[in-house]
């Protein structure tokens, strides 16, 4: 009788540990596929936003004019 117990009590003792393993294994399944979809999400969408373009005026370029008319430095840009 001692013996089926002991045996008992080691095959409830397995079965929780497996139980737990795979409750820690689902849920860390779980919590990397979360993060997975939402590092590809957000990747997706920064690549989606337009890039900032340079605007310049398209004129002449001309040469940068300093002068002093005695009040202070003048500059022309």
């Amino acid at each position: 009788m001692q013996n089926i117990r002991s045996i008992f009590l080691m095959l409830a003792g397995v079965t929780v540990f497996v139980a737990l393993a795979l409750f820690t294994f689902s849920v860390t399944l779980a919590v990397g596929g979360i993060l997975t979809v939402l590092m590809v999400g957000r990747a997706m969408s920064l690549k989606m936003k337009p890039a900032p373009v340079r605007a310049k005026a398209q004129t002449q370029q001309r040469e940068m004019r300093i002068w002093n008319d005695g009040r202070g430095t003048i500059i022309d840009l």
